[in-house]
């Protein structure tokens, strides 16, 4: 007589990646080649690099994470379902948007570029503490 395995409550992730990086520009190519090293074979990789260089950016320009001794988080979830990267900095004023400015600004629309090339992002956060997560399906984007 066989007998079944027990099924965990929860699925887990097949694989989760966590690493701090220095809050300055220069991490942003630092987060690209982690991110390469780390999902190589993923068909949507241009995408991922891109969009997670914006949040990158963005952590580094609108928290405390680009001052002086700042730091931010990156964490990449990859299962069945796709891959999921968050990025966690250290708070700051405002709230971040999907909303692109009108006209001829010149910055403003990188969350407008998460958003097209994602299958979803969301954010979680005080300004204390702020994680934008981007989510891309197993296929790409």
């Amino acid at each position: 007589m066989l007998l079944a395995m027990p099924q965990p409550a929860s699925s887990l992730p097949e694989m989760y990646w966590q690493r701090s990086f220095p809050g300055r520009p220069d991490q942003a190519g630092q987060v690209r080649s982690f991110l390469r090293v780390l999902l190589p074979a993923h068909p949507g990789l241009d995408d991922v690099l891109l969009a997670v260089a914006e949040l990158v950016v963005n952590a580094i320009k609108h928290s405390r994470s680009g001052e002086p001794g700042g730091i931010f988080r990156v964490a990449i979830v990859l299962d069945s379902d796709g891959i999921a990267v968050s990025v966690t900095d250290q708070g700051g004023p405002g709230r971040p948007t999907g909303r692109a400015p009108g006209g001829l600004a010149e910055s403003g629309r990188g969350l407008a570029l998460v958003t097209a090339l994602s299958a979803r992002w969301s954010w979680s956060g005080t300004d204390q503490s702020r994680t934008v997560t981007v989510c891309f399906s197993a296929g790409g984007q």
